[in-house]
């Protein structure tokens, strides 16, 4: 699915890829709904991350590629 992924795709995040990841025992491991319910757009890739603006007022967040889905 990686391979998919580009520039202005609508993506969402894998509850189960994120939760027991690295990046959830670096940080604060309570993520908020909307990353799992709700739409984000993908504005940048580099190697294996994604940078994903969600339509709330939040700053946009990078994933692991593998951490995403399609939607």
């Amino acid at each position: 699915m990686a391979g998919k992924m580009k520039k202005g795709a609508l993506v969402r995040a894998v509850r189960e890829k994120l939760e027991n990841s690295l990046e959830a025992t670096a940080s604060d491991s309570r993520f908020p709904s909307y990353i799992f319910d709700s739409k984000g757009e993908i504005v940048e890739l580099k190697e294996e991350y994604a940078l994903v603006k969600f339509y709330v007022p939040t700053p946009n967040i990078w994933f692991r590629i593998d951490q995403l889905e399609l939607v």
